[in-house]
């Protein structure tokens, strides 16, 4: 089994290490006759590329995109779709010192347990620059999901936290800011938060929260393939993504059960409505036709430029300080992946439930 493929419908492969001549994604099970185009790939690719602020990496990407296959005269053909992204921005020489050492907080030592072997430029195959196939796939999986709204934001950044609200910001409000923060004076406390951290050599992690709104009841499965569960793997897949909750998570621990509970009731419109939406719209893993409301922690970026004790591969102590090109939170640009995730398990389920898409 390969831990390079994921979904079960709308299956999504990926290849390629960070200093590789490229990366890419191949797309099995996605429906025929959808408007399909580079620059819709691109749209998403370029919120998620580096080099695009004064808060993520140094390093400059176009991440333009190629699609190889599966599309003809804007339509997709119904047979897999291969994308791929040239990498043209390394700089391996950072990493030469890194192929000899374990550094503190990254795969270095587990890949060498896993496999004796490990690519260490720039990480290799443990690199969140993989993350960009992830975004090319789920642009796909969003023109699948029409009439589905996906919004990932960050939420907070260390101990900055914007105020809580109900609905989903619009795309302009969260791409207004630099740090995807659609919450502006707040926003502007992160840019600078994050600015001072990097100054000191360090990094700074945080929460994004994403919602999903018109998403129908009955989408996942009961017991093992709970909708809640694959967003949970989705999610927790991401490199630096540590944890996951959904709708009132471990605030609900706090509650009693007669709060938490969420009434239903009949909405103007016919449908059945909750009046709060502690469950964050999934009961008994299955969706109820309410948002879907998650969040998802992120630790900080482990390259630093601290120096830190750690172990060379002949298990000597030895000292080490990051070099390259780094963000020093990864946040914004994690919000766009987050968005994918969340997209290609969505359109997994609903060709699942055998919906038809695009979802009408």
């Amino acid at each position: 089994m390969s831990g390079s493929i994921f979904g079960r419908y709308f299956r999504v492969s990926t290849f390629g290490e960070s200093h590789g001549p490229a990366i890419g994604c191949v797309v099995d099970g996605c429906p025929s006759n959808l408007d399909l185009s580079e620059a819709d790939i691109q749209a998403e690719l370029d919120r998620r590329r580096p080099g695009q602020s004064s808060i993520s990496t140094p390093r400059s990407e176009p991440d333009a995109c190629k699609i190889l296959s599966g599309v003809l005269g804007g339509k997709t053909l119904g047979t897999p779709i291969a994308v791929v992204i040239e990498n043209q921005n390394q700089r391996s020489s950072d990493y030469s010192e890194m192929s000899a050492l374990w550094r503190p907080g990254h795969a270095d030592f587990t890949y060498d347990a896993k496999f004796g072997i490990r690519d260490p430029r720039g990480g290799g195959r443990s690199s969140a620059r993989e993350t960009a196939a992830r975004v090319a796939a789920g642009a796909i999986a969003k023109k699948c999901l029409t009439k589905i709204e996906i919004r990932a934001w960050v939420e907070s950044v260390h101990s900055i936290s914007m105020p809580s609200f109900d609905g989903i910001p619009t795309l302009e409000q969260i791409e207004e800011t630099e740090v995807r923060c659609p919450h502006k004076p707040t926003a502007l406390r992160m840019i600078e938060f994050i600015k001072k951290t990097r100054s000191e050599g360090d990094s700074v992690g945080g929460v994004i929260r994403c919602r999903i709104s018109g998403c129908p009841a009955g989408l996942g499965e009961p017991v093992f393939d709970r909708l809640e569960a694959d967003l949970a793997k989705a999610v927790l897949s991401i490199p630096a993504c540590k944890g996951f909750e959904i709708g009132s998570g471990f605030a609900g621990t706090r509650m009693f059960g007669s709060a938490h509970n969420d009434e239903f009731y009949l909405g103007e419109d016919g449908s059945v409505k909750t009046r709060t939406n502690f469950a964050g719209g999934v009961l008994g893993g299955i969706s109820s036709g309410q948002t879907i409301d998650f969040r998802a922690a992120f630790k900080p970026t482990a390259t630093i430029f601290k120096t830190q004790n750690t172990l060379d591969k002949s298990l000597n102590p030895v000292t080490f300080a990051g070099k390259g090109r780094h963000d020093p939170c990864v946040l914004p640009r994690a919000a766009v992946i987050v968005e994918s995730m969340a997209a290609l398990v969505v359109a997994d389920a609903v060709l699942a439930a055998g919906k038809t898409l695009p979802l009408k």
